[in-house]
């Protein structure tokens, strides 16, 4: 039997639907976040005494920071899946772009993403 060389439409619109349903889900996170960055809640630190400010305006610093870095990593995220999104209109998801490989299914449906087989990120990181 001659081995796959691609997943069939069917699949890629399985595969489709799961990475949609992802889109969805961090555009919702990456929206929050960017609301919290830009301070919409209003938490500000207007009425606290002199001491508690500094401490709540240095808290307030570090969950900034981790935001913002929360914000960047889910906006990747998001173009990640969009970029398979593409692969899958192109009929190349799924497919190793070391190995030429197909991926296999339990991994694209855990990391709908992935461009990489285990076997291809393992050399990587080894």
């Amino acid at each position: 039997m001659m081995e796959k060389t691609r997943y069939t439409d069917e699949e890629l619109e399985e595969f489709r639907q799961i990475i949609l349903e992802k889109l969805e889900l961090a555009r919702t996170e990456y929206e929050e976040l960017r609301r919290s960055l830009s301070l919409e809640d209003g938490n500000g630190t207007q009425d606290t005494s002199p001491t508690l400010k500094l401490l709540d305006e240095g808290a307030m610093t570090l969950s900034l920071e981790e935001s913002s870095r929360l914000a960047h990593r889910q906006q990747k995220f998001i173009q990640h899946l969009e970029e398979a999104l593409k692969r899958i209109d192109n009929k190349t998801y799924g497919i190793c772009r070391e190995t030429g490989k197909l991926i296999p299914k339990e991994r694209l449906r855990a990391v709908p993403h992935a461009t990489l087989s285990i076997e291809a990120k393992n050399r990587q990181n080894g």
